[in-house]
Order: C-alpha cells, then sequence, then structure tokens
C-alpha cells in the first residue's frame, strides 16, 4: 500500500479510496513558500531564553550605549537578533552571550552601504534603529547619521519587507531651535528633527522614540557633569546658574525595555512615544545633588556660577578637549553636549509616555546613588560607621 503527503490551507483529512493508495491531506501555514517566513507560525519553547518568540530582529546601533541593554533584553525573551557592527568585531562579541546558542548573529556594515543593510534585515521582521551621535567628526557629521544615515535605514527595511520600524529620536529635537550657550543653533538638535521625519516619509507604520538625557553605567550625562573635564577644580560652571533648566532624565533599562514592548505589541505602529523619567527636577538641584552623592559637596569646596562669567577659561578649556582628542572629547566636554545639556525637557501632554508601552519607570533616588559610586571621594571610609551621612534627594520640580 502507498500514501501520497499532500499540503494545502484546509484542515487535514484522510481520503480512503478503494485499492492500494491512500491520501493524506496535511494542514500547512496560509503563507506561500515563495514569500516571506511567517515566523509567527514557527514559534517554539515557552518563552524564556531558550525559545524562539517569532521575532527576528536587526538591532542597528547594538554596540552603543542604548543598544547593549536593548539586545539583553530581547534576549532573555528568545528574540534572534542580527547584530550590525563596524569596525573590529571583538567590541561585538561580547553580546554573543545575550542570547542562546544560535540565537545571536553578526554581520558587518556601513550606514553609507545599501549592500550591507540590505543585508543586515533581509531575514528580519524588526528592525530597531538605535545608531546616533553626540560629536561629530572628520568622517561621520550629524546630517550623515541621524538623517542620511536613518533614511537610508528605513527606506531599504520598507523595500526588504520589514514588518516593524522602530527609531530612537530626541526628545528636544526641533527643525529651529534656539541657541543657549552656542552661536548658532544647535545641529544635533536639527538633524535629530529630520532624522525623525525622514523615517516617517520612508516607513510611514514606524515607531518613535523621543528620550530625553539617558541616564546608566558608562553613560554620557552622569559622567559627563562627573568628570573633571567640566569643573575648574572646585568651581563648576553652569548655564544661568542651572537655575532656568529642568530636566526630566531616563534611565536606560527603562528605555530599552519600551523598545522591546513596542517591538512585540503590533498596535504601537504609528505612534510617537516620549522616552521620559517619571518627575521633573531643576538641573541645580540635580546637579548639588550628584556631588553629594560623589562626596564633594560645598563641605568639600563645590562652588557652582553662572557660565556666563567665564568667558575666556572655560571656552579655552573646551577648545582644548576637542583639539587634543578630536575623535572623542576628552570627559565628553564639546559645545552640543553642554547645549544640549542646559536645554530643558518639553514634554508634550498629548503623546503616550513609557507608562503607556507598561514600563514601570525608575526613580533616580533609587538608581544614580549606585551609579555614581565610582566616582565617590574617600572611597576608603565605609558607609557604616557614618563619616558621611546619605544626602536628601533632590525636590522635585513643580511650575
Amino acid at each position: 500500500m502507498a500514501s501520497l503527503a499532500l499540503k494545502g490551507p484546509s484542515a487535514s483529512k484522510l481520503l480512503c479510496k478503494n485499492g492500494a493508495v491512500s491520501i493524506v491531506y496535511i494542514k500547512s501555514p496560509s503563507y506561500s513558500s515563495d514569500a516571506k517566513t511567517n515566523l509567527a507560525a514557527i514559534k517554539r519553547g515557552t518563552g524564556g531564553r531558550s525559545s524562539f518568540n517569532g521575532i527576528v530582529a536587526t538591532v542597528f546601533g547594538c554596540t552603543g550605549f542604548v543598544g547593549r541593554y536593548v539586545c539583553n533584553k530581547l534576549g532573555k525573551i528568545g528574540t534572534q537578533m542580527i547584530l550590525p557592527y563596524r569596525g573590529d568585531f571583538y567590541d561585538a562579541a561580547r553580546l554573543k552571550v545575550c542570547g542562546d546558542l544560535g540565537q545571536v548573529l553578526f554581520t558587518p556594515f556601513d550606514i553609507r552601504d545599501d549592500e550591507s543593510i540590505a543585508r543586515a534585515v533581509q531575514y528580519s521582521n524588526v528592525v530597531i534603529n538605535l545608531v546616533g551621535r553626540d560629536y561629530e567628526t572628520k568622517n561621520f557629521k550629524y546630517n550623515d547619521v541621524h538623517v542620511e544615515g536613518a533614511r537610508r535605514i528605513a527606506r531599504i527595511s520598507r523595500e526588504m519587507g520589514v514588518e516593524r520600524l522602530i527609531h530612537l529620536s530626541y526628545l528636544n529635537a526641533e527643525r529651529n531651535p534656539k541657541p543657549l550657550v552656542m552661536r548658532s543653533p544647535s545641529l544635533f538638535k536639527i538633524s535629530k528633527f529630520m532624522g525623525e521625519c525622514a523615517v516617517k516619509e520612508e516607513f510611514p507604520t514606524a515607531t518613535v522614540i523621543r528620550a530625553s538625557d539617558i541616564y546608566g553605567s558608562e553613560d554620557r550625562f552622569l559622567k559627563s557633569i562627573a568628570s573633571i573635564w567640566r569643573r575648574h577644580s572646585q568651581l563648576l560652571p553652569l548655564y544661568k546658574n542651572g537655575e532656568a533648566t529642568v530636566k526630566q532624565p531616563v534611565f536606560v533599562s527603562d528605555v530599552a525595555q519600551a523598545i522591546v514592548n513596542a517591538a512585540r505589541d503590533p498596535d504601537t505602529r504609528c505612534q510617537v512615544y516620549q522616552g521620559v523619567g517619571p518627575k521633573r527636577y531643576l538641573w541645580k538641584d540635580l546637579v548639588v545633588w550628584f556631588y553629594q552623592l560623589m562626596r564633594k559637596d560645598e563641605s568639600w569646596g563645590l562652588k557652582i556660577y553662572d557660565m556666563k562669567y567665564d568667558p575666556i577659561l572655560f571656552p579655552l578649556k573646551v577648545m582644548v578637549a576637542n583639539r587634543l582628542s578630536p575623535a572623542y572629547p576628552f570627559g565628553g566636554l564639546h559645545w552640543e553636549g553642554l547645549e544640549k545639556e542646559c536645554t530643558t525637557d518639553v514634554v508634550d501632554m498629548n503623546l503616550p509616555t513609557l507608562e503607556d508601552l507598561g514600563v514601570t519607570l525608575t526613580h533616580m533616588e533609587d538608581q544614580v546613588p549606585w551609579e555614581l559610586k565610582p566616582y565617590r571621594a574617600h572611597q576608603y571610609y565605609i558607609d557604616q560607621i557614618g563619616e558621611f551621612p546619605t544626602p536628601p534627594p533632590p525636590p522635585v520640580y513643580t511650575d
């Protein structure tokens, strides 16, 4: 007796006929083998690290500050990741352990090379763009990365049939920003705004997350203000004494969790989310609290003054930090970073936030003391003795 197995979209059934032949009709997924595979149809496991949740995600900017957190969270829920990298492979190799065996794949790419981007996204149903620059170099200007690079990734993702695109932008991006400490408008803010517009043009259903200042381990927010390059010994210059700027920083793990939640929720298509923390603070109050946590308060000799009263020494210091290290300014000290530092976070009450993505926001009082611990003075003192009492948290700003 012989049997013939066929596949089709209808229910399984057995057709028995007189003779030695029977036909077995097996149910198969409704997609065509010629089209892109419906990965949701081959999910396996219970949803943990050793499972496959049906998402193949390409994470551009995976080796960056936010990218490492995103990859870690994606790997924990059984996501297969394709991680494009540039430069030395060993800078990206550490991300291999984010996912289970065979779930993390690497591919070299150049943001100016269409073919390498297409190769990175051709098998993915989710693309996450975290590529960005805080400062310009001779090889990459803001427009190259934030506008043309973002446009290229969005366009190629659409052409390759990618279902979801998630783009990380900046909360205070605008077309015509008002200069604060710079003589001309911030190119960082302008390029971030133009990049978001470019992504929406090329990939209309993209999900955009506009993040405020992001803090965490190895960030460029806490580290820059704690750096010895930012102050003159015990003297710290701030824009308008820090009393004209209101901040709402967000923890990096919360931003990463929001990106993961958006990737898993199809209802987030075409949405714009604001990545801000749960509380607003006056910038001066935050800086004073940071230095109290580092045991460098007024008793240590800290004195905050208005930046306008230092028109020679501080600008000269910024120039030296950039001239001596053009690839990476010493201490993260550069004019675009200072412009970003003194910018007030403007939150649009008509747009959703990370909480609408199911994220429980982390309070700065619970996380920042741990982040600033490596910068403390008198590290040899034991906390339990009590020479340095725990400083009170900064007051919440209420307008």
